[in-house]
């Protein structure tokens, strides 16, 4: 449903207040004081979460002697509050000020992650510890990520979003870039439980600037709004209302469902079946992540020589055979180290040039005041399936074993990319601005 003003209108009345770019639509998203603060605090939570995001597993296995199922356990208590609060949390997103959601999110998985550390030198850490910690980080993580892309048209001109979400994509890649590593050489001279230390730093810096951003937003009003249940309603069939993201959402859960199949039992891989060292682990993870960057740097220009329908199959398609290379290190296990690379540097630069395509696509159509459930609504179903996934990925990693399990995912992976192979995005070299008012149809390809 779109809103009732015409699309600048409506989006130039939800940015009013804010310290965002002028009417000039040309201009760098650089110029633009807010989310340059944005940038900067995402930037560096996301340097904490990458050093966190690889020092947990390595503590679940290293120091706990964590079993696969344990580890699927964990992948998933990480992930469960997307499937839990998922759809909630969008409509309460759309009745909040949004940087002040974004700053107590912050707050929560800075103080939440340093308890980490805390258990470990009274003595008295264990796996459950991680489980809850896992959860509660990952609640405030549902409520910053839905908040965060439903902020970023509020402080961009719509021609701006782009660039933007490109912006926020490559510090994010930059930060797995020097995440593993980081983590990987401070696993080496430091327990795990202390490097998770750097993972609230990270928070708390972000805090800082997301609190430092100048915003009028205005307070919504409680009668402004119709009952819960009737507003995730509204979400939900904005999302599955149009073909195209419809599509697009089905692949990216169906994706995220086989991929965790590999991803979730990647540490007791690495560690156990191939053997490699945490230190060794994280460089392979920071030298892999830099095709992350140049998919967040070439996204752009690769949507407008391929066709913004098309970049999103063919990266699809990538990704899909790249997460192959992961299992077939047991083929070649002199070239172990060289594969594992290969395959993050392909599987990355093309998640991330999927990611840009498709989200810049769903901004840009969806109406400013359905952005939060829009958001939470897609993530609901794409982030929902992962602790189902991790679960999964523990069970049959504990039945048939790691590898046997990673070739399943692998397999799988590379069928449901058929979702989009077979879709008008095939052909599509330009994406609509809006939906359709009436028949909420994509044009035909162009």
């Amino acid at each position: 449903m779109r809103d009732a003003t015409d699309p600048g209108g409506g989006a130039a009345a939800f940015r009013s207040g804010s310290d965002g770019p002028g009417p000039d639509e040309g201009a760098s998203i650089w110029r633009n004081p807010s989310y340059v603060r944005l940038w900067l605090g995402e930037t560096l939570a996301q340097a904490g979460e990458q050093i966190g995001t690889f020092a947990i597993p390595v503590l679940a296995v290293l120091v706990l002697d964590a079993t696969a199922r344990e580890v699927g356990l964990l992948s998933a208590a990480e992930t469960l509050a997307f499937l839990v609060i998922g759809l909630p949390v969008g409509a309460w997103v759309d009745r909040m000020r949004k940087r002040r959601v974004m700053m107590t999110a912050d707050v929560v998985r800075a103080l939440t992650l340093a308890s980490v550390p805390l258990l470990w030198w009274l003595g008295v850490l264990q796996i459950w510890h991680l489980y809850v910690v896992g959860a509660l980080v990952g609640g405030a993580t549902v409520f910053f990520d839905v908040t965060y892309q439903s902020y970023v048209p509020r402080i961009a001109r719509p021609r701006q979003v782009t660039s933007a979400n490109a912006g926020l994509e490559t510090s994010a890649q930059v930060a797995r870039v020097g995440g593993p590593a980081a983590s990987g050489g401070l696993l080496a001279i430091i327990p795990p439980p202390l490097v998770v230390l750097a993972t609230a730093i990270g928070y708390l810096c972000s805090f800082g600037f997301v609190a430092s951003i100048r915003d009028a937003e205005p307070r919504h009003e409680k009668t402004s709004h119709d009952s819960l249940a009737r507003e995730i309603g509204e979400g939900l069939r904005f999302v599955f209302g149009d073909r195209l993201l419809r599509r697009i959402v089905v692949m990216t859960a169906a994706s995220n469902l086989c991929e965790g199949l590999v991803t979730t039992l990647l540490s007791i891989f690495v560690l156990r079946r191939l053997g490699l060292s945490p230190a060794v682990y994280g460089i392979v993870g920071a030298v892999g992540a830099i095709g992350g960057i140049l998919g967040a740097v070439t996204a752009p220009a690769l949507s407008r020589r391929i066709g913004e329908g098309t970049v999103i199959v063919v990266a699809a398609l990538v990704a899909a055979v790249a997460v192959f290379l992961i299992p077939a290190t047991t083929l070649a296990p002199e070239f172990a180290v060289a594969l594992l690379i290969v395959g993050e540097a392909f599987f990355m630069c093309a998640v991330v040039v999927y990611n840009i395509a498709q989200l810049s696509f769903r901004q840009r159509i969806c109406p400013p005041p359905l952005l939060g459930r829009m958001n939470a609504s897609i993530r609901f179903v794409v982030w929902g399936v992962i602790p189902i996934g991790g679960v999964v990925s523990g069970v049959l990693g504990g039945w048939i074993g790691v590898v046997p399990t990673m070739w399943v995912g692998c397999v799988l992976g590379l069928l449901v990319c058929a979702i989009v192979v077979f879709s008008p995005l095939t052909r599509m070299r330009r994406l609509p601005d809006a939906v359709a008012p009436s028949a909420r149809e994509a044009p035909e390809p162009t």
